[in-house]
C-alpha cells in the first residue's frame, strides 16, 4: 500500500460521530452476538454427551463454578485494557501524537504480559480455597477446573491490549472478527474433546469439564495471532502516521505506564462489577439456601447450575449488545473530549442511550416471552428453569445498562462517580441477598442482583444528568415509544406461541424450537415494521435505513 492509497483511505473513511457510533456497534454487535450463540449453542450437545439430565446439570455447575472466579481473574488482568488503551490511543490519535500512541500499545503489551502471568500463578495457587467455598459436591473436582482455566490467562492479557490498539484507531471489525475467532476454536476443541472423553472413551466426568474448560487457552491462542495478522497488515498505515507524528508532547516510559495503570485499574473494576455479583452469589448462595431451606447439597448445586449457568449463557447473548456500544463508544467520546466538543459529547451519550433501548428491549423482552421454548431447546423443559430464564431476561436490561453507562462515564472522565455508583450498588445486592434467598428461594439470587443494579444505573444516570445536562424528557419520550412497541411485540408473540401449544407439545425440544422460530420471526417483524414506520429507527440509525424502508414498501 503506497502512502498515496493511505491518505485517500484516510479522507474516505471520515466519518461523523453518529456513524462511526452506528458503524462500530454493529460490527461489534455481531461478532458478539455470534461469539454469544456459539458459547450458547454448544451446551445442546456438551450436555447430552455429558450423560443424563442430572449428571449434565452437575457438570454445567462445575463448569460454572470454574469459569466465574476465572471471569474476575480474567477481569482485573485485563478488563480494563481494550477500553483503557482504546481511549488513550484515540486521544492521542487526535492530537496527531501517533508516535505516543504506538508506544502506549508497546509498553500496554509488556504490562499485560507481567499480570498474566501473576494472575495465572495466583489463580492456580488459590484454587482450592475457592472450590471449597463454592457449592459444589467435590471440592477436588472444582479445584482441577479451576486450574485448568489459568492457562488462558497467559494470553489473553496481550490479546486483549491488541484489541484495545486496533479499537483506538475506531476500526472494530478485527476485534469482532476475533471474538468470533477465539469461541469458534474454543467450541471446536471443547465439543471433540468432551465427545472423545465422555461418548469414545467412556472417561470421568472431571475430566471432560476440564478439557472443556481448557479450551479458552486454545481459542485465545487462535484469536491472537488473528489480531497480529491484522497489526502486520496495518503497518503501512501506521508507519505514516508515525511519519507524520506532530510529536509536540514528550512522555516518559514511566508516565506511559502510569497512564494505562491509571486509565485502565478503574475500567477493570468496573468491568469486573458483574462478575464481583456473580462472586457474591457463588460463595454466598449454598450457605444461605442450607440455613433457609430443606434442599439437599446437590438440589442446591442444581438451582445454581439453573440459576448462575444455564440462564446467565442465554441472557449474556443479549449483555454483549451493550458491550458492544460501550466498546465502540469509548475512543468516541474520548475524542470528542480531547477536541473539548462538549456539545457533541451530549449528543453521544444520548446517542448511545437510545441505541441501547432500541435494541436491547425487543432482545431481552423478547427473550423473556419465549423463555418455555427457548429454556426447551437448549436444556430440555423445565417449569424452574423457564421461570429463572424470564426473571434473568428483565434483569439482563439492567446489567446491559450498567455495561454502556459505566464504560460510558469512564470514557467522560466521571470515572469516580461510576466506582461509587458500583460499590452502593455491591452493597445493596449484600444487604438483600439473604432476605431476597429467604423469601423467594433461588429467585431471590436474581432479585437482589436487580435491585442492586438499579440503584447503581440510576446513580450513573444521575451523574451522567448532572455532567452534561442530558435532556431527559426526550429521552424519555423516545424510551417510551421503544416501550409501546417491544409491548406490541410481547403480545403478538405470546398469541401465537400459545397458539401453537395446540400443534406442539411445550415439552418437546423440536416443536419447541418451531414454536420458538416462528412466533420470534413473526414479531421481530413486527418490530421492524414499528420502527420503520415510525421513522424511528432513521433518528438512531440514519438515512440508510430508507432504503430498507423502500425494498419492504413502507410508507
Amino acid at each position: 500500500m503506497s502512502m498515496d492509497d493511505v491518505k485517500g483511505k484516510k479522507a474516505v473513511s471520515e466519518k461523523t460521530s453518529k456513524e462511526k457510533m452506528v458503524s462500530g456497534s454493529a460490527w461489534m454487535t455481531g461478532g458478539s452476538i455470534l461469539s454469544r450463540l456459539l458459547g450458547a449453542l454448544y451446551i445442546i450437545p456438551w450436555m447430552a454427551w455429558m450423560g443424563n439430565q442430572e449428571v449434565a446439570n452437575s457438570a454445567n455447575a462445575l463448569y460454572t463454578i470454574g469459569y466465574t472466579p476465572y471471569a474476575l481473574f480474567l477481569n482485573i488482568a485485563t478488563a480494563g485494557v481494550p477500553s483503557a488503551i482504546a481511549k488513550q490511543v484515540s486521544h492521542y490519535n487526535a492530537l496527531g501524537e501517533y508516535k505516543i500512541s504506538q508506544d502506549i500499545y508497546k509498553k500496554g503489551l509488556q504490562v499485560m504480559a507481567v499480570t498474566g502471568v501473576v494472575a495465572a500463578i495466583v489463580m492456580y495457587i488459590i484454587a482450592p480455597f475457592i472450590a471449597a467455598n463454592s457449592p459444589t459436591a467435590s471440592i477436588s473436582d472444582g479445584t482441577q477446573v479451576i486450574r485448568s482455566l489459568s492457562w488462558a490467562l497467559l494470553i489473553i492479557p496481550c490479546m486483549s491490549v491488541t484489541r484495545g490498539f486496533i479499537q483506538g484507531h475506531h476500526t472494530m471489525a478485527p476485534s469482532a472478527i476475533s471474538q468470533f475467532i477465539e469461541q469458534l476454536g474454543r467450541v471446536i476443541f471443547m465439543l471433540a474433546a468432551v465427545y472423545l472423553i465422555r461418548v469414545v472413551s467412556d472417561g470421568e466426568v472431571v475430566d471432560a469439564v476440564t478439557a472443556s474448560t481448557f479450551g479458552a487457552f486454545i481459542g485465545a491462542l487462535f484469536s491472537i495471532l488473528y489480531l497480529f495478522y491484522i497489526i502486520q497488515k496495518k503497518k503501512p498505515e501506521l508507519d505514516y502516521n508515525l511519519s507524520n507524528s506532530k510529536n509536540n508532547i514528550t512522555i516518559s516510559t514511566n508516565e506511559i505506564f502510569k497512564s494505562i495503570i491509571k486509565t485502565a485499574v478503574p475500567f477493570i473494576i468496573i468491568g469486573s462489577g458483574i462478575t464481583l455479583f456473580q462472586i457474591i452469589d457463588q460463595f454466598t448462595f449454598g450457605p444461605i439456601m442450607k440455613n433457609v431451606t430443606e434442599l439437599t447439597a446437590k438440589q442446591i448445586e442444581n438451582n445454581y447450575a439453573v440459576a448462575s449457568g444455564n440462564a446467565n449463557k442465554l441472557i449474556m447473548i443479549v449483555i454483549s449488545l451493550a458491550g458492544s456500544m460501550a466498546i465502540t463508544s469509548v475512543p468516541l467520546i474520548a475524542d470528542l473530549l480531547a477536541k473539548n466538543k462538549m456539545k457533541d459529547v451530549r449528543m453521544q451519550l444520548s446517542d448511545s442511550i437510545q441505541l441501547f433501548f432500541f435494541i436491547m428491549l425487543p432482545s431481552a423482552i423478547g427473550m423473556a416471552v419465549v423463555s418455555k421454548p427457548l429454556y426447551t431447546v437448549f436444556y430440555g423443559y423445565s417449569s424452574f428453569g423457564t421461570g429463572i430464564l424470564q426473571l434473568s431476561s428483565f434483569m439482563s436490561i439492567f446489567l446491559g445498562l450498567f455495561v454502556l453507562l459505566g464504560s460510558t462515564l469512564q470514557a467522560a472522565d466521571r470515572t469516580k462517580s461510576a466506582l461509587s455508583a458500583m460499590v452502593i450498588g455491591l452493597i445493596v445486592k449484600l444487604v438483600f441477598q439473604y432476605p431476597a434467598l429467604w423469601i423467594l428461594g433461588t429467585y431471590g439470587m436474581l432479585v437482589s442482583n436487580i435491585l442492586g443494579f438499579g440503584v447503581t444505573v440510576f446513580l450513573m444516570l444521575w451523574s451522567m444528568y448532572k455532567m452534561t445536562k442530558l435532556d431527559i424528557s426526550f429521552l424519555m419520550r423516545r424510551i417510551l415509544l421503544m416501550v409501546l412497541i417491544t409491548i406490541g411485540m410481547a403480545l403478538i408473540v405470546s398469541i401465537i406461541q400459545k397458539g401453537m401449544y395446540v400443534f406442539f407439545e411445550p415439552k418437546d425440544r423440536v416443536g419447541a424450537l418451531i414454536n420458538m422460530m416462528v412466533s420470534s420471526s413473526i414479531g421481530g417483524y413486527f418490530y421492524l415494521y414499528a420502527v420503520l414506520k415510525t421513522r424511528l429507527a432513521d433518528r438512531l440509525l440514519g438515512s440508510r435505513v430508507a432504503r430498507l424502508r423502500n425494498k419492504l414498501r413502507i410508507k
